[in-house]
């Protein structure tokens, strides 16, 4: 009898091994605990295959009644193997890392100029000085992003601008400019899977901080989503999220929507909301 962590990735159970099945008891996992009781039984082929990250069947017993329950693992803390002398073997895997995600909304524009396309309305200094307010913040936090995705409107290129010349870190980012973050924020419900569906195409497992500029009511929206409560995003308004995983697919897999924690949202000074 040996300890495994459960094909539900959750938590740590009792292993029985026979040649056919791996038993795993007491796992108080959704996947398990939540359908079963805790108490399950996956076939030897499942366990030995889990690692390839594929969508697999098992079957829970629990008082005599079987389900039959579809999920998905991606990267499984430990996968059981089982040999012909009936010796269980161990392979274990990294734990998932911290994935952080920043949702910054673009500084105050400028409304001054009414010939302009409000996709190229540029800052008010209002904006400008909050977007050097907003830099410093999430310095002092330590939220200094590895990758930035923007939108490609002159408001959000100008906010990046000034808190990359205010704080010289924001200039070591990979930057990428997304036409699609300026109209995706005027559409009603479907800004969060956007912005879920970028993060995974741009990032690499390597990225752990990712920070998505972009308008409301988007943003807002998106932040609200992942997090499960009510966010509200102000001018240079920035709500800091966490999840965990091995990838950023991971991540947005386990979390789900409503599952990111709401760190905080962090806000410029007085002077520039």
């Amino acid at each position: 009898m040996k300890f495994i962590w459960c094909p539900c990735n959750v938590s740590q159970g009792l292993v029985h091994s026979s040649f056919n099945d791996l038993y795993i008891d007491r796992c108080p996992g959704f996947a398990c605990s939540a359908l079963s009781g805790g108490h399950m039984t996956l076939p030897r082929s499942a366990a030995q295959s889990s690692s390839s990250g594929k969508a697999l069947s098992h079957s829970i017993n629990h008082h005599g009644w079987q389900i039959k329950k579809q999920y998905l693992i991606k990267r499984p803390m430990c996968v059981a193997t089982e040999n012909l002398v009936g010796n269980t073997s161990i392979e274990t895997s990294p734990m998932p890392k911290t994935r952080r995600l920043i949702l910054l909304r673009h500084a105050k524009s400028s409304w001054e100029d009414a010939s302009l396309k409000d996709h190229d309305r540029p800052l008010s200094k209002r904006g400008r000085l909050a977007a050097a307010s907003i830099a410093g913040k999430l310095q002092q936090l330590g939220w200094l992003p590895e990758l930035i995705l923007s939108s490609d409107a002159t408001r959000t290129r100008q906010t990046l601008q000034i808190m990359q010349e205010h704080v010289k870190d924001f200039l070591e980012a990979e930057v990428h400019f997304m036409a699609s973050f300026y109209s995706v924020a005027a559409m009603d419900g479907q800004t969060a899977q956007h912005l879920q569906q970028t993060v995974c195409q741009y990032s690499r497992d390597d990225i752990l901080t990712v920070m998505c500029m972009g308008h409301n009511r988007g943003w807002e929206e998106a932040a609200s989503v992942f997090s499960g409560v009510p966010v509200e995003l102000k001018t240079s308004n920035a709500a800091l999220l966490e999840a965990s995983g091995q990838s950023w697919e991971e991540a947005f897999y386990s979390a789900g929507f409503g599952g990111w924690k709401l760190v905080s949202v962090v806000i410029p000074d007085e002077h520039g909301e």
